[in-house]
């Protein structure tokens, strides 16, 4: 990171930023990087050119700053980041434990006083640089956080990457999750980014998860304790309009046949087991009590999802499908599917249709049975 970060390396940098980095021109702007920059800075340049051009889908400053693809990979969206960080306004100080190149902890200092915290020298000189770049001063330690006992106001953000592919069981993140909620009874408060399907029921009921969407894209789930923590056991929040639902204990839904209007809840809120809020906010009843597919005789508006209006209902089966997607002209084809194993791509080649016309069809289960509905989309004020 030291030769990157040199005069040397930012001028590589610059000229490979310069160039066409797209995947067809990649070689020929390889090549060129090499020429100027010699053979082991050239590479590390265009690699490092290549992140800052994918950063600016996380980070409106993205290309200015500097990454690594792991951190990169993990790293929130700048919105999402920010919006947890507010959780810490006016602490004392926060410390934010794996901070890697300070995605999270520069929205962190933004707030309060805080400190970065990582083992990885190289991570912590790029969070360095990146604080300089945000004109923020943030302290940095290198330390292992596992052989730290904290106090006060803490974020962490445990790896959940090895060897390039993620992790999914929390007991191997780095460090454990148990390892990282052990510190709570000595804190403050605590924040920990974990995976959006972490098991909800293995967490400690003294937790708030909140499970965070971006335009319809969920993106993480946060654990909340302590001070942190705003009271409900679980919330969804929808980015960028800042809806939150939060469980208000609501009773079991209906289920029964489908209605006129299909509401497909935002992920965020299936994730967060919060469809029994959205359907007693509209009224509505669920398909099937294990799928999250809500319906309702009249559209509620709602920021919770998506309405469709139910076009036609039918048992699943090919033959029927083909012949009535037909009868709509339909060419490309939308497949929405839950509690079903039919993979859109397959269908649509199954299907071989023709027609000219954009349609929706939904593939579920409606009391056990499987059914496909033909639906469109509803503009409603949310």
């Amino acid at each position: 990171m030291r030769l990157l970060l040199s005069p040397a390396g930012r001028a590589a940098v610059a000229l490979a930023q310069g160039l066409d980095l797209s995947p067809a021109a990649r070689l020929p702007a390889a090549e060129a990087v090499r020429a100027a920059a010699g053979p082991e800075l050239g590479p590390l340049a265009l690699e490092q050119a290549v992140l800052k051009g994918r950063a600016r889908a996380k980070h409106p400053d993205g290309d200015r700053l500097w990454w690594t693809g792991e951190a990169l990979e993990q790293a929130s969206s700048y919105a999402v980041a920010v919006h947890r960080a507010a959780r810490f306004a006016g602490a004392e100080r926060v410390l934010d434990l794996c901070c890697s190149v300070g995605g999270d902890l520069l929205p962190l200092a933004a707030v309060a006083p805080a400190v970065g915290v990582d083992l990885d020298e190289g991570r912590l000189l790029l969070a360095a640089e990146n604080a300089r770049v945000l004109g923020l001063d943030v302290p940095l330690v290198r330390a292992d956080v596992t052989r730290l006992d904290p106090r006060g106001h803490v974020f962490a953000d445990p790896a959940r990457r090895s060897g390039g592919r993620r992790v999914f069981d929390a007991r191997s993140y780095t460090p454990r999750l148990d390892v990282v909620l052990g510190w709570l009874p000595h804190l403050d408060a605590l924040g920990v980014k974990v995976a959006p399907g972490i098991d909800h029921e293995a967490l400690p009921p003294e937790l708030e998860v909140e499970v965070v969407s971006l335009r319809g894209d969920v993106k993480e789930a946060v654990l909340w304790g302590g001070s942190a923590r705003r009271g409900p056991r679980r919330t969804a929040t929808l980015l960028p309009g800042g809806h939150v639902l939060t469980d208000a204990a609501a009773p079991v839904p209906d289920v029964r046949p489908p209605g006129q209007y299909l509401l497909d809840p935002d992920g965020a809120v299936v994730r967060s087991h919060l469809v029994a809020e959205v359907v007693r906010q509209v009224g509505g009843w669920l398909l099937d009590e294990t799928i999250a597919y809500v319906c309702a005789d009249e559209p509620v508006p709602t920021p919770y999802g998506r309405w469709y209006a139910v076009r036609e209902t039918l048992p699943f089966g090919l033959k029927p499908l083909r012949e009535r997607l037909r009868a709509y002209d339909a060419g490309p084809l939308v497949v929405k599917k839950r509690g079903t194993a039919v993979e859109p791509e397959v269908l649509r080649r199954q299907l071989k249709l023709a027609g000219s016309r954009e349609v929706t069809v939904v593939l579920t289960r409606s009391a056990g049975r499987q059914v496909a509905l033909i639906v469109e989309a509803v503009r409603t004020p949310s």
